[in-house]
């Protein structure tokens, strides 16, 4: 049987197994091959002939064994069905220093970075992270600019314009119309760091969630983080969004400096006049002439160049206060 994962603890995977009346109106409205579904809840442990292949939330996967879901019962997953996008991240901060790809949600269709506008202050530099993390795997950004009560989202949105990137403004006890209409019917995989009003927000939007909610520190501006790990919840008026603990850095080892590149389509056209293999680091890039020349914002110029250095292990750094 079909099941769509929605949390995974220790080895045992959450599943939801779609009713039959469920999967009539799958089928009868072709729906997209990563959508989700609504059901009976079932944890499975993955089958000894899938190896070490990995399994998230997010993912379609084949279910045999007991699948009735009642008290004590295991399924198990025997097959992952084919992805229509993995979201994934290198650990590269001080936590985790192994450098090894992190998969993060499977099937999104849509990457909504959620940051405040104050308290804790923007972090443009980890939301470039997450756009191109989105571009890498071809997910729809959505910018969620929450705490629009203490301050304004006016220089954010100006910085981010010429990436065309769309954006929301959220304001503490105030209307999530535009949120809403933004995930109904969608796979959406909320990302940002701690503190921010992510927890909050997802409350908000699933008044049944229950996801504890962290405190901003008034001497750092960092939260501590709530969500251990990732969970897909319903909306009421219909799609999916995955809730992801909060995040200290969003590591990009695993994504070409191309593609990096390809995130900032505001510089691109810059790169044409840098000689053969630049880096995009060293004195010789055009980008600084094109930059001074009006054609980009120098900040964008700042971000690329801190996202390659990255790359390379030279930079990791960042903090809201970071030179």
């Amino acid at each position: 049987m079909e099941g769509f994962v929605v949390a995974v603890d220790r080895g045992r995977y959450t599943c939801l197994i779609a009713s039959e009346g469920e999967k009539g109106r799958r089928r009868k409205k072709d729906r997209a091959e990563g959508a989700a579904m609504s059901g009976r809840v079932v944890v499975a442990m993955k089958a000894r002939e899938l190896g070490r292949k990995g399994i998230v939330v997010g993912d379609r996967v084949a279910l045999v064994g007991d699948v009735s879901g009642g008290p004590d019962t295991l399924a198990r997953v025997v097959r992952v069905e084919p992805r229509t996008s993995m979201l994934r991240r290198s650990a590269d901060d001080t936590e985790d220093t192994d450098g090894i790809e992190r998969p993060v949600v499977a099937n999104a269709e849509q990457l909504v970075i959620v940051t405040a506008l104050a308290d804790p202050p923007p972090r443009p530099r980890m939301i470039d992270r997450m756009l191109v993390a989105a571009f890498d795997a071809d997910i729809e950004p959505l910018l969620c600019l929450t705490k629009s009560d203490l301050a304004s989202p006016q220089e954010l949105v100006a910085l981010y314009a010429p990436l065309g990137v769309p954006y929301v403004v959220v304001r503490r006890g105030g209307d999530l119309g535009e949120v809403r209409e933004r995930l109904e019917g969608r796979l959406s995989v909320l990302v940002g760091h701690s503190g921010v009003g992510k927890s909050t927000l997802v409350n908000a939007l699933v008044p049944d969630a229950n996801r504890a909610v962290s405190h901003v520190n008034a001497v750092t501006g960092r939260g501590r983080h709530t969500s251990t790990s990732a969970v897909a919840l319903e909306l009421p008026e219909g799609g999916w969004i995955i809730d992801t603990p909060g995040v200290r850095s969003f590591g990009l080892a695993h994504v070409s400096a191309e593609t990096v590149l390809a995130g900032f389509p505001d510089l691109v056209e810059g790169t044409v006049g840098c000689p053969k293999g630049c880096t995009h680091l060293a004195e010789e890039c055009a980008l600084d002439a094109w930059v001074a020349a009006g054609h980009a914002d120098p900040a964008r110029l700042v971000s690329l160049r801190r996202l390659l250095a990255s790359r390379e292990g030279t930079s990791d750094d960042d903090r809201p206060d970071a030179p």
